[in-house]
């Protein structure tokens, strides 16, 4: 009964933090637009749709990497990031059977999902070592 109590609010975690990421991404790249005179998304929904499952990759991707039983932390880092990042890609490459691709998608992708599994992934680290610390402390 204790474990499924535990995953059910690790699963209320993590959709939470999913929610928190997407919409504060979502408002940072209006913001964008706006400082840049752009009044509507040029891409409409179909944009909103692939930010949310390129997040749900990259996120799916960090949860995965905190949980490998691979060591040092960097080789679990970047065993989690290599097939995500390729999955973003094949999405990608996907969705310009859609629409037409811009010329700068695959690099777009690559920086955007690249520097937010970085940001998680220093984030995670941080939390881990203060946490290690508070356990030898006690």
């Amino acid at each position: 009964m204790r474990e499924q109590k535990m995953n059910k609010k690790k699963w209320l975690n993590l959709a939470s933090m999913y929610a928190i990421i997407y919409t504060v991404i979502t408002l940072l790249n209006s913001v964008l637009y706006l400082c840049s005179g752009i009044y509507e998304d040029p891409s409409g929904n179909w944009h909103e749709l692939d930010r949310a499952i390129i997040l749900l990759i990259g996120f799916a991707a960090f949860t995965m990497c905190t949980s490998l039983p691979v060591k040092p932390r960097l080789l679990r880092y970047v065993v989690a990031y290599v097939p995500s990042q390729l999955l973003a890609f094949g999405y990608v490459w996907f969705s310009g059977l859609r629409e037409e691709l811009a010329k700068s998608a695959y690099r777009d992708i690559w920086i955007n999902f690249t520097g937010l599994f970085i940001i998680l992934c220093v984030v995670n680290t941080v939390v881990s070592l203060r946490r290690g610390k508070k356990n030898k402390v006690v």
